[in-house]
């Protein structure tokens, strides 16, 4: 709703770009709103807005996510909150309505967190306003169980998240002190400043020294909590949370909390400013917290507004559009095609969704195979059932990317040797569709090297390679034949090479070329944390 009026007027990039720069503003004022209804000076009152505005954690949440800007609904309610206390008990219409729109939003970890804390929160500012607080609880609290019932129950996440998930986005303590953002682990990035904390450890003494025992142990515990559980797997504390209470088995990234800790640190900040207050306290407290909670997490990037493969397909006939290289759906990287979407409007079988239907993962988990060239298993008639008629080839998406392999020629390959040709060519994206046009080239891998596809991970060097996919394709050039040396495993397997079934372990290659073999089991068996195929070893050529 705000974002639609303003991309209008500047474009979706540009008015992408304003819309974050009036959310800044928004968090901003509506955190300062908040500090003064608590009876702040206008002077703190702006430091501890401005701590909040420009969090990192925020501001990274805001980069790519919609938390951030999300996050600004929770001092609203906090507001509205109290102008009830003071004027009027309507106003805690609009705190419910701000507490319902966190999990509408579909940031429903944040709920988890932002509802009993703002329950809490009523208990110690006005007891006698809580059962006006339970109404709005219980319409938060309502909106959660809409969006579970209607988007999350027919989900690939309807059974939850696993602890091993968890692990991989916990935070480590080094986090939260680590100014520097690693965009291979932007998740993570929890910085919180360094003298900022201190600060407001500061503002904790002080509401303890003027007997302020209630609010002081809110916003003292509102920082602490969410950033203990940012620790994930690596405190026992989750653990027994994700036992204990189920809500807590849907989310994978635990540091979702820490608006909640921005927030409380923000006001903590606040009231450590105002126990003076000279002019020049505020003014010198203010560059401080700029300097502080600096950290570079923007960057300049090419929105790709003319591309020519997808200007070619807005108007091409109809038909439904595939992107290579698929990605499960929960792979941020599917995210790439939205943006297209806005130029050239076409149904697709893939995309970006962490509550995508289920049928949606096991579409994208049949067509990954296409990303290295495999057409096992009769994947043609997959796409024509689907109504496939285009392909968008990313060649760029295989490059140094962790979710798939660079295995760009065998992409192509494939392609070419089941009718697929480049429609338009003339850009990094290759408009494809089934029929004869001008011939494409991509420079050949290096002969001397096995390339391992999509369903297996680990490498020689660790004691071999395991299947992580009951079908493991990997892609070899030679000619005779190559012997596969497997680790010892009850499970049975099959094997095909270009296609044709084998019995192996000795598989006949036919001339010298590049050679598609394919491994099947009919299960996968559990291996310490994981569930895994047979551990290839070794493989021999000759």
């Amino acid at each position: 709703m705000v974002f639609w009026p303003i991309a209008a007027l500047f474009g979706l990039v540009g008015g992408w770009n304003v819309t974050q720069l009036l959310v800044y503003a928004l968090a901003g004022l509506l955190a300062c709103a908040w500090l003064r209804e608590l009876g702040l000076p206008r002077g703190p009152a702006l430091a501890g807005g401005l701590a909040f505005a420009i969090a990192p954690y925020r501001v990274e949440q805001s980069v790519g996510h919609l938390l951030g800007p999300i996050s600004v609904l929770l001092p609203l309610a906090l507001w509205a909150f109290e102008r009830a206390r003071r004027e009027n008990k309507w106003w805690l219409v609009l705190s419910g309505a701000a507490l319902a729109s966190i999990p509408l939003s579909g940031q429903v970890h944040l709920a988890l967190g932002a509802i009993p804390f703002f329950l809490a929160y009523a208990l110690v500012r006005e007891w006698r306003l809580w059962p006006h607080a339970l109404g709005c609880v219980a319409a938060a609290a309502g909106a959660g169980i809409l969006v579970r019932q209607t988007v999350i129950v027919r989900s690939t996440q309807a059974g939850g998240r696993t602890l091993d998930e968890v692990s991989i986005y916990s935070a480590r303590w080094s986090d939260f002190v680590t100014r520097h953002v690693d965009h291979g682990r932007s998740e993570q990035f929890v910085f919180l400043g360094w003298v900022t904390p201190l600060v407001a450890l500061v503002g904790v003494v002080l509401l303890v020294r003027t007997r302020r025992y209630g609010i002081a142990a809110l916003l003292g515990l509102g920082a602490l909590v969410p950033i203990l559980l940012a620790l994930g797997t690596k405190l026992p504390l989750y653990s027994v949370l994700w036992h204990a209470l189920p809500p807590f088995r849907f989310p994978r990234v635990p540091e979702r909390l820490l608006p909640i800790a921005c927030l409380c640190i923000a006001a903590l900040v606040a009231f450590a400013v105002a126990r003076t207050r000279a002019l020049a306290v505020v003014v010198v407290a203010i560059a401080v917290l700029f300097v502080d909670l600096h950290a570079r997490v923007y960057g300049k990037s090419a929105a790709d507004t003319s591309n020519a493969a997808y200007a070619a397909l807005s108007d091409a006939p109809r038909g439904r559009l595939l992107e290579l290289p698929v990605f499960d759906p929960s792979v941020h990287y599917g995210s790439t095609y939205l943006w297209y979407d806005t130029s050239a409007l076409r149904q697709r079988p893939g995309g970006y969704s962490t509550t995508a239907p289920k049928i949606g993962k096991s579409t994208a988990q049949r067509l990954e195979r296409l990303n290295c060239g495999d057409w096992s298993g009769d994947t043609g008639a997959v796409l024509r059932r689907l109504g496939v008629k285009w392909i968008a080839f990313h060649r760029g998406l295989f490059v140094n990317n962790t979710a798939v392999p660079d295995t760009t020629y065998f992409a192509w390959r494939g392609l070419v040797r089941h009718g697929w040709s480049a429609r338009e060519a003339s850009g990094v994206v290759w408009l494809v569709a089934l029929g004869r046009g001008p011939p494409q080239q991509l420079p050949e891998p290096d002969r001397n090297g096995a390339y391992f596809c999509q369903g297996w991970y680990g490498s020689r060097a660790s004691g071999g390679r395991f299947m992580s996919e009951t079908h493991a394709p990997f892609w070899i050039h030679g000619g005779g034949t190559l012997r596969l040396f497997f680790a010892p495993s009850p499970l049975s397997r099959r094997f095909t090479v270009d296609g044709t079934p084998q019995r192996g372990p000795v598989l006949r290659l036919g001339r010298a070329d590049w050679h598609l073999i394919t491994v099947d089991v009919p299960r996968l068996v559990p291996h310490g944390h994981k569930r895994v195929g047979l551990l290839l070893r070794g493989l021999l050529v000759g």
